[in-house]
């Protein structure tokens, strides 16, 4: 979640009552008002009281003014009362100027324009705040902190960090917030509400800084960029977690096991491990997920939305992380490497698997053979093999399988998809595997060399038949007549002699 605008963080009232207290001017036509008001709001004179004649002080808090117009537009404060409504939905203002700037919401006026970008707004003191982002001009420091902010609004909700005051309270679940703004933003939690929307793919939003956010997916916009390394980003938070990854700096710790991390949002998001909670849940099938980014990329396994696609291939993906991953085959990118021994990688989970070879760890043992391993992945693979447990299942021809990468293969032989070619002679492969064995025939390469004798083959199949030679070993028994045989291959001829069987007929 990208940070709010600094001009955003105060609701639209109080954006306006401090738009007037920084203007400080009523206009004639207020005080015209006001001159009507004395006449027919009596119910305000006997709160007021004159002690000269240039000077009006109010009962109720003790100040003072050389004008009754300003004290009746104060002790409206007092009484709540509200003489300004609005004609188009209906919502009532203390003061006409606090109406006017309303109205410039419905009518869409923006009168004062920014000469550095071009950029409107519907007050003066909001253009004025503005332009200090373009100066660096922040006049109002925190007394306890340092920090330094462009309007003093922003100082008063940022003393609240330092108070504890969280004077907005959800009337739905109970939860404070330091600003009416963040109140507002929450309460669409309980109401679902999402009235920012994108016009490129009509994707919603909570928030206006979400939808902004959101655009540099399509305009591909990454303005946040770190001086350290020069990587960019879309949001400025993203940039700020970044910046944490130089500085090493990992201020949020968890308290049930050491775990530190550099940002509030990822520590909350790993307590949900210790206590095992998972709020997010699919209306489909009932499953539940610890983040809302797994529910929102399962639940295109309902849908069948792949909304990212490769602009080098078309390939597309249910989730952007995919999409990233699948273009280092394009650009060659390899940015995980061991420190060890150089081995690169594409993702950072293959690398995590890599670096347990070099210590030698297998902390997963199973319970059944004794075999240890390095991953507990690998381990619950393995447990089927004793299970006997198949969950992947072919839907043309019902053959099942202990891997879910072995049936993607097998899905192959149906589809006829061969998406590994030769760029030295076109020829095309179901496997990876069977066109990195293919390429040898053109390099000559032998990676597999027999220590016994030094002969070298280009498949570590070969090399095991071979090895045979030197143990003597033949596993391969017929059960006719009890001969033994290095290879399935031969075995499959000699049965042959027992059946009858005559493979190859003559036409």
């Amino acid at each position: 979640m990208s940070d709010p605008e600094p001009c955003k963080i105060k609701n639209e009232e109080s954006e306006q009552q401090i738009d007037l207290i920084g203007e400080n001017e009523w206009s004639k036509e207020e005080e015209h008002h006001v001159k009507i008001e004395e006449k027919t709001h009596l119910q305000t004179d006997g709160i007021l009281e004159r002690r000269d004649t240039n000077c009006f002080t109010c009962t109720q808090r003790g100040k003072s003014s050389g004008r009754k117009g300003d004290h009746k537009i104060r002790m409206r404060t007092h009484i709540g009362e509200r003489p300004f409504t609005c004609t188009q939905c209906g919502k009532s203002f203390r003061q006409l100027s606090q109406h006017n700037l309303h109205v410039r919401i419905h009518t869409g006026e923006k009168p004062y324009p920014c000469t550095h970008c071009g950029k409107s707004f519907r007050s003066s003191s909001q253009l004025k705040r503005h332009v200090r982002i373009h100066t660096g001009e922040k006049p109002y420091p925190c007394t306890q902190c340092g920090k330094s902010f462009i309007s003093s609004s922003q100082l008063n909700q940022h003393m609240r960090i330092h108070t504890g005051e969280k004077p907005y309270p959800c009337t739905q679940c109970g939860k404070s917030f330091i600003s009416s703004s963040q109140l507002n933003q929450h309460m669409r939690i309980h109401t679902g509400e999402k009235p920012y929307t994108c016009t490129q793919c009509g994707k919603s939003f909570r928030q206006l800084s979400q939808l902004n956010g959101h655009m540099r997916i399509h305009t591909g916009e990454k303005p946040y960029t770190c001086a350290q390394c020069g990587k960019s980003y879309t949001v400025l938070s993203n940039l700020k977690n970044h910046i944490k990854i130089h500085t090493e700096e990992q201020p949020f710790t968890c308290t049930q096991c050491g775990n530190s991390f550099n940002c509030l949002s990822y520590l909350k998001r790993h307590m949900r491990i210790h206590s095992g909670q998972k709020p997010f849940t699919c209306t489909q099938c009932g499953k539940s997920f610890r983040q809302l980014s797994h529910l929102n990329n399962h639940t295109r396994l309902h849908t069948g939305e792949k909304p990212f696609t490769c602009t080098q291939c078309g390939k597309s993906f249910r989730c952007s992380t995919q999409l990233n991953v699948h273009m280092r085959i394009h650009t060659g990118e390899k940015p995980y490497t061991c420190p060890l021994c150089g081995k690169s990688y594409t993702v950072l989970s293959n690398l995590k698997y890599h670096m347990k070879i070099h210590p030698k760890e297998k902390p997963f043992t199973c319970t059944q053979c004794g075999n240890s391993f390095n991953c507990l992945s690998y381990l619950n693979r393995h447990m089927r093999i004793h299970t006997g447990q198949k969950p992947f299942t072919c839907t043309q021809c019902g053959k099942s399988f202990i891997r879910s990468s072995n049936l993607h293969k097998h899905m192959r032989i149906h589809t006829g998809e061969k998406p590994y070619t030769c760029t030295q002679c076109g020829n095309s492969f179901s496997q990876s595997t069977h066109l990195n064995q293919h390429m040898r025939i053109h390099t000559g390469e032998k990676p597999f060399t027999c220590t016994q004798c030094g002969k070298s083959f280009s498949q570590s199949s070969n090399l095991n038949k071979h090895m045979m030679i030197h143990t003597g070993e033949k596993p391969f028994t017929c059960t006719q007549c009890g001969k033994s045989f290095i290879c399935s291959s031969n075995l499959n001829k000699h049965m042959r002699i027992h059946t009858g069987e005559k493979s190859f007929a003559c036409t």
